[in-house]
């Protein structure tokens, strides 16, 4: 089973929009703000259970189109997404996505590091924008993430990626009890942590469970990042930056 698929069975069990999910978005979209969306076309390219797509809607977006490759993500975002009329959601291939010329800002949180292909992935991301649109996709980082490459990636790689799904979900249990308790009683160390700290345990244990599943898991440190952004044409003004948690890489382009 392929990481979009394995990942429809999260979203499918974990769907619901909390409110944390708003300073969540705001961290890996920074330094962004609600302002920033309003009247823009915007795509959401793997949306998942469409909680990126929600935040943008409620700021006044023009329109969002979002799609995803697994049926059962793509019905949880039809359903979390029901109330805007000016959103539409697709069932669709990142690498064979067609739209041209057609977007403001086209945006994919926490997908292309997961992707076979990220180089095509990001060409046809920049192809669906207009001219001087913008192109923001936040990843992993390797920074700051060192312990999970040392000992939660050859777990998955190994062991977790090729179990069952529910097999996997129920050993999650064993990481994210501890790790629930853990960051409620010290609400930290990290920024990182300390945001968590005010996520209920079913989101803690949504978190760990997400790390387990894939059969591909980049995390990339800034210069594999400049070296895979070489590797794309169209682009200026590129910026690669850690968002205010410290988790992760943000980049943001202008397309020529």
């Amino acid at each position: 089973m392929s990481s979009e698929h394995r990942f429809g069975y999260e979203w499918n069990k974990y769907s619901r929009i909390s409110k944390n999910y708003e300073n969540q978005f705001l961290n890996w979209t920074s330094p962004m703000a609600p302002a920033d969306w309003k009247g823009k076309n915007l795509l959401d390219a793997g949306c998942g259970m469409g909680r990126n797509s929600y935040w943008p809607l409620l700021w006044g977006v023009e329109s969002v189109i979002a799609f995803d490759y697994d049926e059962r993500s793509v019905a949880k975002a039809k359903e979390n997404l029901v109330q805007f009329k000016n959103a539409k959601i697709f069932y669709k291939n990142f690498f064979k996505i067609d739209w041209e010329n057609e977007f403001d800002i086209a945006m994919s949180i926490g997908v292309i590091h997961h992707l076979e292909d990220p180089v095509l992935a990001i060409q046809n991301m920049i192809r669906s924008l207009k001219s001087g649109g913008t192109i923001l996709i936040w990843v992993y980082s390797y920074e700051g993430n060192e312990w999970i490459v040392k000992y939660v990636n050859p777990m998955r790689k190994n062991i977790t990626s090729k179990l069952p799904v529910p097999i996997v979900h129920f050993l999650s249990y064993f990481c994210s009890v501890p790790l629930y308790l853990f960051i409620k009683t010290f609400c930290g160390p990290s920024k990182y942590l300390k945001q968590l700290s005010d996520f209920p345990f079913w989101h803690i244990h949504s978190i760990v469970f997400d790390q387990l599943i894939p059969d591909i898991a980049h995390y990339w440190s800034k210069n594999d990042l400049v070296s895979l952004l070489e590797k794309v044409s169209g682009l200026e003004n590129i910026s690669i930056n850690q968002p205010p948690n410290g988790s992760g890489w943000i980049i943001r382009a202008t397309k020529k």
